[in-house]
């Protein structure tokens, strides 16, 4: 049978480890949020204000980043974060990349706009249909690939975090009742 100190001690194990969990994740998301703002490493489209509203938003920055840093502090904070990060990196990956097309296919005069082509796309999902990943989007080039791995790496973190948070949570919880039935 574990004694009240074991469970306290575990309880302190189990937050250590959390923390470093936490902080490592959050410097994952801030670093892939960055990572968006620069399409192929390249800085024109930041310049230019050629980037996307899901990652100019920031939520791997400060979602998935700061404010998990901040769960030290907050779990609430920290829960809130990560899910704005999930459902920002999730409603991004359903609109697609922010890139320049060719608007003839869609009103059939000649012209290219930065946008969201595969947000109104009828009848076909661009996750499942790779041959759209280089047909649709002409600039940046690989937009699509780097859409999908750095927003579906942004789903994962933030699905991660809201499990530590929500394990660090209950550990605090139980750390705490334990901590008043220990005998001093």
């Amino acid at each position: 049978m574990l004694s009240f100190p074991r469970v306290v001690a575990c309880s302190r194990t189990c937050s250590r480890f959390l923390g470093l969990s936490l902080g490592t994740a959050s410097l994952f998301a801030a670093g892939a949020n960055i990572a968006l703002l620069f399409p192929n490493w390249d800085t024109t489209y930041l310049t230019r204000g050629l980037i996307g509203k899901h990652a100019m938003l920031g939520a791997g920055l400060w979602g998935g980043g700061f404010m998990m840093l901040i769960a030290l502090l907050s779990s609430s904070l920290a829960l809130l974060g990560a899910l704005v990060c999930f459902v920002t990196s999730g409603v991004a990956l359903k609109d697609g990349p922010f890139c320049m097309f060719d608007t003839s296919s869609f009103n059939q005069t000649q012209a290219w706009k930065f946008g969201y082509p595969f947000k109104d796309l009828p009848n076909r999902n661009y996750l499942y249909d790779r041959s759209l990943w280089t047909s649709i989007c002409l600039e940046p080039s690989k937009a699509v690939v780097w859409h999908v791995a750095f927003f579906s790496s942004l789903v994962c973190i933030s699905l991660l975090q809201l499990l530590l948070v929500a394990i660090h949570v209950v550990n605090s919880i139980l750390g705490l009742f334990c901590s008043f039935c220990e005998k001093s």
